[in-house]
């Protein structure tokens, strides 16, 4: 009986609402433009990370010995920011 009591008391509460999102100055959605805006931006970091593992891929066959150089280990260096950059944005979503 007493549940029941609070579960009335519950309902009866107003609901709270969500604010609705932030407008810019000229009309459009703060959100919907910060994700364009991040979309960009992901797309730009794929395409580098494509140039960055394709000049790996070329440093790597070029070398005939089994020796690292240190322009590779510093691109490997680059293509992992990207990547942890580029899935950063994603998981935002």
């Amino acid at each position: 009986m007493l549940l029941a009591g609070f579960a009335l008391a519950a309902a009866a509460l107003p609901q709270e609402r969500e604010p609705p999102p932030p407008k810019l100055p000229d009309g459009r959605s703060q959100t919907e433009e910060i994700l364009k805006s991040e979309h960009k931006k992901s797309l730009a970091d794929a395409a580098e990370l494509v140039r960055l593992s394709r000049q790996l891929q070329a440093e790597l066959e070029k070398n005939d010995r089994h020796v690292v150089s240190l322009t590779s280990i510093r691109t490997t260096e680059e293509i992992e920011k990207l990547a942890r950059r580029i899935r950063g944005r994603l998981r935002r979503h």
